[in-house]
């Protein structure tokens, strides 16, 4: 495990309620591509690795899959069971999955890669459970972000916040340009074959007080900036962030984020 794993360990640790509460709905958004690139259907054997919430368990079960579903945080994995009391829902941690070769038809991960240290390896374990032929459906965010990904790492800057040393950044050795050609030469370095990739756009709809209420609980790296700051540091975050939702604040009172996401997929 790297210093950065073992970080994200610590992130997320405790922080399943306050990501169901926030980010939840934004990550929701690409789960029907991801199943229809996965070629989810009934009878299919699924492996949904870092499934939060189970969103994706959840709708892979509704399609009639066959779904089993991971993920590194206990919280996580007693939500995802609600969700989806259909699959078998479990504890597990990339690139170290507890299944025989070839178990799955089709292995499904959204966002997850963001969220390991070395994305090629965790690549590399996917690829030996899913059966030859097989698919793995994933999404990332793409980079630079788009307009509303953004509003809090601006309202950060603008507090004049210092990202704390104890949140390491990917070692560059493990890091891949986060591009449609990125991502798909990352798939081909893990020995996958057929590769592509999109760029998936949309605004994503939220109060203010949703939208900060994650970072405000630790979520995710932007949240543990915003929590690793000293009290006057923090409201000086929250205070540029009313300001700057203002830019993205409709006439209904809900914002409105562009978001960019980079699904792909590729076969064994």
């Amino acid at each position: 495990m790297t210093v950065f794993d073992e970080c994200e360990r610590r992130t997320w640790a405790g922080r399943a309620a306050a990501y169901a509460g926030s980010f939840a709905a934004l990550c929701a958004h690409p789960v029907p591509w991801l199943l229809d690139a996965a070629e989810v259907r009934e009878g299919v054997r699924v492996l949904d690795v870092g499934t939060g919430t189970g969103t994706v368990a959840a709708a892979a079960c509704a399609r009639g899959a066959r779904v089993t579903a991971v993920d590194a945080e206990p919280g996580m994995v007693e939500l995802a069971a609600r969700a989806a009391p259909a699959a078998e829902v479990r504890v597990a941690v990339l690139p170290e999955l507890p299944f025989p070769d070839a178990a799955f038809d089709a292995v499904t991960g959204n966002f997850v890669l963001n969220h390991v240290g070395r994305p090629a390896v965790a690549l590399t374990e996917l690829r030996r459970v899913v059966r030859p032929g097989g698919l793995i459906a994933l999404t990332i965010w793409a980079a630079p972000a788009a307009a509303g990904q953004a509003l809090l790492g601006r309202a950060v800057q603008a507090a004049g916040a210092v990202r704390p040393p104890r949140l390491p950044a990917l070692a560059p050795e493990d890091d891949f340009p986060r591009t449609e050609d990125g991502l798909c030469a990352l798939l081909g370095s893990a020995g996958l074959r057929d590769a592509r990739c999109e760029t998936l756009r949309w605004d994503h709809r939220a109060t203010a007080q949703e939208w900060w209420s994650g970072p405000a609980a630790g979520v995710a790296s932007i949240g543990q900036v915003v929590v690793g700051q000293a009290p006057g540091v923090r409201t000086e975050i929250k205070r540029h962030f009313d300001l700057l939702s203002a830019e993205f604040t409709g006439p209904d009172g809900l914002l409105a984020l562009p978001h960019a996401a980079l699904p792909a997929r590729a076969r064994r």
